[in-house]
């Protein structure tokens, strides 16, 4: 550690007085960008100036990168701005970005020269990338599929940005007690963040409730109800090796000074005085809030309409503004320079919402503002789950958004009529099919139908599951629109996902492929086929998986105090935890194993394939069933790795707190990675991906995009269990009728929970979830006792394939090889050709 002098002639840690404070926001060369934090250490301090340790070499570190983004971000927007090409924006509730410090130094090719220059200032790189806290932006895979799109829109240089909510409080953080899982406050705004700009010139007043007037001339307006203040936050996203550097741009509500009551504070009235700002303090608190009351459903309401309104009013003033700088224009140009994506339904309300601006405030006619907003707008859906098609209460809705409700009721109105006149053979449909469910007992209206109804194009996020959609969920309005539906395999970007995370087999690839071009075309990568024989790649491809799971070893000692043996087989599965994801299947797997190993013979045992099964992922917090599910995997893996004679064969580690850093650390370390999900359950999964590109075996269903995982990586190299998404129906009616016979193994698997094994837990209502043949949390909805037999019989095949190294290296490796198309760079090129219809705009 450098010291620097105190004023009274003690010394401190602190920054080398070698290294001269001065800004360098472009700097290249190491000693430079040394000077460069430096001057942030010192200039832009956010702590006592005696102290340069870790966290503060890391704020000062990320302004020094931030520099040099704001100026490629500058430049940007000055050419977008200059060109004036159509731009796409992006609406999601989540972004699951992970770190920014690796992933900035790394796109900008500038990570040697950071290492170097910290090294000057008496720092490690890895040390300082650690203080990062991820930003809480998002839960799962849908927030992570929009950042890893935005790293794909910024690195194609195409004219796009992002648009979400700035969260406080994030889902939540993940700890652990002897009750199960418990979640706290994440506390990544503690302190701040680096890496945002906020933008106190871009501000739009958002209302809520209220009511609806109509004027004389029999045009409406939304007057009343209460306004917040919708303020810009913009995050860089920086291209791999191109100036183009564009925004995520994160919304947070506020209240003015206005909206302060400085009477009724001085009266003691406190809490009456800052009612408004502590209501708009609520939007942007937490990601998901708890729905169960009126007062949750209406916040997660506030919060979609929130992000709808902010984006489309700063949307529509750019275009504004781009036009009023030309003699003439229509808004008929206006989906000729806009495209916008709803990802899933949470946008939703971008629909009436961008109806609304184009009617209510520039004074345009129904069919002219409809026909801007259906050609503007398209639409990804990310599930064919019923509880995650959203549906909302009418009275609810009517109730926030009057204006609203109106503009939905004559949509639905016009395509009833419209259905009515054309299409006479769905009459019957038209129940299923409109907009609005008027049933006495609970109407609702329905999101996803909203979507479809209005969007110009519609993708499922798999082969699979656009056949699903269009097959069966969406199967009535495909006849009537049949050019409307498409498919769009996700991807993952192959930055983050391997250049970064796994530099050592990143490395290897560049060597054996003579270029470092699979970083951008991955592609390429169906190269290393040929060497898949090759004894010299082995090596060097075991060497480097070793090199990940030694580096995981520490990591789950460090979080968990449990010591893993790095030459067993590494069997993960991370995600969010959920009754179709099975971690339940997983965990009765793993149960009987244990079983089966406390039966043999000590010889016996010797004989097995050694197995440190991780488990990783939040249940959300009123999920009863999956947070029993994380309760059985602590407790089955305290016994198991607590019991000594066993405990050499078989370890069993729930990973807390899954996240992108915890992410970067476990898949690279994985051999095997478990992906299933119940067959056409799964849209797409993406964490499938990541393992396959990191040379990890999947086991898994066919399901989601392992369907398409499997067909270009090999059967060879899957192991495949399960029953097929069209069997699955058949099979659940024969469960109803009373037809199922259980596995005998299964029912020992469950048998040895009920016996007390595994601590004193009542494991009942979780077990009946899988018993009986039909009723409310009973019936084995998601398959695990039909799949469980399979699963078995695959996982023998696993631990027989493992014993053959040479074997299982090839495979390992061909799983990269043909991991190529599952590279979001493909699949966004796909949405700007075939729905986006924008081109490259890359910065000279």
């Amino acid at each position: 550690m450098a010291t620097t002098t105190k004023p009274n002639g003690a010394t401190a840690p602190g920054i080398s007085a070698k290294i001269l404070a001065a800004a360098n926001p472009l700097a290249e060369e190491s000693l430079e960008i040394a000077s460069n934090i430096s001057y942030h250490a010192r200039y832009s301090p956010h702590f006592s100036p005696f102290k340069f340790e870790p966290e503060q070499a890391y704020y000062a570190t990320a302004e020094s990168v931030r520099d040099r983004l704001i100026q490629q971000w500058n430049e940007t927007y000055f050419h977008f701005h200059k060109v004036d090409p159509k731009q796409t924006y992006y609406l999601s509730m989540e972004f699951l970005q992970g770190r920014a410090l690796t992933n900035a130094i790394g796109n900008l090719n500038i990570q040697d020269a950071y290492a170097d220059a910290l090294n000057k200032l008496g720092h490690e790189l890895e040390d300082i990338t650690e203080q990062e806290k991820d930003a809480a932006l998002g839960n799962g895979g849908l927030g992570r599929l929009a950042s890893c799109f935005l790293d794909s829109m910024a690195t194609l240089n195409l004219p796009a940005w992002g648009y979400g909510l700035r969260y406080r409080y994030g889902l939540f953080k993940q700890r652990f007690t002897k009750e199960g899982q418990e979640e706290v406050a994440e506390d990544w705004l503690e302190k701040f963040s680096p890496w945002e700009v906020v933008r106190h010139d871009v501000i739009f007043p958002v209302r809520f409730f209220g009511n609806v007037e109509v004027s004389p001339t029999g045009s409406r307006n939304w007057v009343g109800g209460e306004v917040i203040q919708a303020l810009a936050y913009d995050v860089p996203i920086p291209g791999y090796k191109t100036k183009n550097t564009i925004s995520l741009r994160l919304w947070e509500a506020k209240a003015g000074a206005e909206d302060f009551n400085l009477f009724q504070f001085n009266d003691g009235q406190y809490e009456s005085a800052a009612q408004l700002h502590s209501r708009a303090q609520q939007i942007c608190a937490v990601l998901y809030p708890g729905d169960a009351t009126e007062e949750g459903k209406l916040l997660r309401l506030k919060q979609q309409y929130f992000l709808c309104s902010a984006s489309l009013q700063d949307i529509i003033f750019r275009f504004k503004e781009r036009r009023d700088k030309k003699d003439l224009w229509q808004w008929s140009q206006f989906p000729s320079k806009v495209a916008v994506q709803l990802n899933d339904t949470h946008p939703t309300l971008a629909i009436p919402e961008l109806m609304r601006l184009l009617m209510d405030d520039e004074r345009l006619g129904w069919d002219e503002a409809w026909d801007i907003t259906t050609r503007t707008i398209a639409y990804t859906n990310h599930t064919v789950l019923p509880e995650a098609l959203e549906k909302w209460s009418q009275a609810v809705l009517r109730k926030l958004l009057p204006r609203h409700m109106e503009i939905i009721e004559e949509i639905d109105k016009r395509f009833m009529a419209m259905i009515r006149s054309t299409r006479t053979d769905l009459e019957s449909k038209l129940s299923s099919m409109c907009v609005l469910d008027n049933d006495p007992k609970r109407p609702v209206v329905r999101m996803a139908n909203l979507c479809v109804v209005s969007a110009h194009t519609v993708n499922g996020v798999a082969q699979l599951h656009s056949d699903i959609l269009k097959s069966e969920l969406f199967a009535d309005y495909v006849s009537i629109w049949p050019a409307k539906f498409q498919n769009k395999t996700n991807g993952i970007t192959p930055r983050r996902w391997l250049r970064f995370c796994s530099p050592e087999l990143s490395n290897i690839i560049t060597k054996w492929l003579k270029t470092d071009q699979w970083i951008t075309k991955l592609d390429l990568l169906l190269e290393l086929r040929k060497f898949a024989d090759n004894a010299d790649l082995q090596a060097e491809w075991a060497s480097a998986k070793m090199a990940n799971k030694q580096r995981l070893a520490q990591y789950v000692l460090q979080v968990t105090g449990v010591t893993i043996d790095p030459n067993s087989l590494f069997d993960i599965q991370v995600k969010r935890i959920h009754e179709y994801k099975r971690q339940l299947l997983n965990i009765l797997g793993t149960i009987y194993r244990y079983k089966k190993l406390k039966e043999m013979s000590p010889e016996e045992r010797k004989n097995t394939t050694s197995r440190t099964i991780m488990i990783g992922g939040k249940a959300f917090a009123t999920y009863t069933n999956a947070k029993r599910i994380v309760k059985l995997v602590n407790d089955v893996g305290s016994v198991i790795n607590n019991d000594p004679e066993v405990n050499n064969y078989l370890k069993v580690v729930f990973v807390p707190n899954y996240n992108v850093s915890v992410a970067e650390m476990l898949i690279p370390g994985s051999e095997l990675s478990q992906h299933i999900s119940t067959a056409g359950m799964e849209a797409s999964g993406t964490s499938n991906m990541k393992f396959a590109l990191n040379g990890c075996i999947i086991i898994g269903t066919l399901d989601g995009a392992n369907v398409e995982i499997r067909e270009e990586i090999g059967e060879d190299n899957f192991f495949l269990f399960g029953a097929t998404a069209d069997e699955v129906p058949r099979l659940r009616k024969e469960r109803e009728n009373g037809q199922f016979k259980p596995d005998p193994r299964f029912e020992e698997a469950k048998q040895f929970i009920r016996s007390g094994a595994f601590g004193s837990y009542d494991y009942n209502a979780l077990l009946e979830s899988l018993e009986g043949n039909s009723g409310y949390g009973r019936g084995d909805y998601f398959l695990v006792g039909h799949d469980f037999p399979s699963y078995m019989d695959a996982q023998d095949r696993v631990d027989e394939a493992y014993k053959d190294r040479i074997k299982w290296l090839k495979m390992s490796i061909l799983s990269t090889a043909g991991s190529g198309k599952f590279s979001s760079d493909r699949t966004i090129s796909q949405y700007a050709n075939e729905i986006w219809n924008i081109e490259e705009c890359r910065v000279p």
